[in-house]
């Protein structure tokens, strides 16, 4: 499922996910990310939009 106008947001990983619970650990790896400074490109739906509203406090989010 795309948005219809295209929109994506850029995530980047600024802290370890080391240490931090099974789900919020499985949320970064959902969004592709996997050390810290990894970047991903996703497409902006709202199941991409709560896996980084859980894990917010770990991650930089831009608009594209």
């Amino acid at each position: 499922m795309s948005t219809p106008d295209g929109k994506k947001v850029r995530v980047t990983l600024v802290r370890s996910r080391s240490g931090r619970g099974r789900v919020h650990e499985a949320c970064v790896a959902g969004l592709g990310l996997r050390r810290i400074g990894s970047q991903a490109e996703l497409e902006d739906t709202p199941a991409v939009r709560g896996m980084i509203n859980k894990v917010a406090y770990l991650l930089k989010v831009e608009e594209v």
